[in-house]
């Protein structure tokens, strides 16, 4: 039986030295990720939430030959931030309206608001279209809810967001959210009104 020697005493302990770095380091990164998931357990942010709360149809004019679409929208949307101890950063707000699919309305972009623990913000733009090309198939179909009193639009929101932790502050995530609006008539085939609030499908 041979014993195995090292012919160099020095090559050996540098070959330990950095066997022992390595493994501090090692078990300083399992550390940290370790602390970092405690902590994101114990935080936990849960993404906002939205809520339609009133909508209201003042304009929607079809051209003569169906593909021009002209409207005013007014919307109410509640958001809620339902965090014990985050914050969120609404660094940018853009609301639209779409019609099966489609977007009848330019964005109408909502100015920056910081939204503190179980904070709740309303917001009420109003979304314009003017002349906006749409396929005729939608002109036709958007005729025949008029004649029938009632539509179902959807408003969404396209923004960015941060979430806020003591003094510390996330990069931005991309915040994406849809709101049902099913309206009816008042009276007219021009006037449509919403009727009860409804919550929104919320991706961040």
């Amino acid at each position: 039986m041979t014993i195995k020697t090292c012919g160099n005493h020095g090559e050996c302990e540098r070959r330990r030295y950095y066997k022992r770095l390595c493994a501090f380091f090692l078990a300083l990164i399992i550390l940290v990720l370790f602390i970092i998931l405690i902590v994101w357990l114990a935080l936990r942010p849960t993404k906002p939430r939205f809520y339609i709360q009133d909508a209201t149809v003042r304009e929607l004019n079809v051209s003569s030959s169906a593909d021009l679409l002209s409207t005013i929208i007014q919307v109410t949307i509640a958001t809620r931030n339902p965090n014990d101890r985050i914050g969120i950063y609404y660094d940018r707000i853009d609301v639209y309206a779409t019609y099966k699919y489609q977007q009848v309305s330019i964005p109408a972009q909502l100015p920056p608001v910081y939204q503190g623990h179980n904070d709740v913000d309303i917001w009420s733009p109003y979304l314009y279209g003017a002349d906006v090309p749409i396929a005729p198939y939608l002109g036709n179909s958007i005729l025949q809810d008029c004649q029938a009193g009632f539509i179902l639009i959807h408003v969404k929101i396209d923004g960015r967001i941060r979430w806020k932790v003591g003094s510390w502050t996330s990069g931005h995530y991309h915040l994406f959210v849809t709101c049902p609006a099913f309206l009816v008539t008042q009276g007219n085939t021009q006037s449509f009104r919403f009727q009860q609030m409804a919550s929104c499908s919320v991706e961040v």
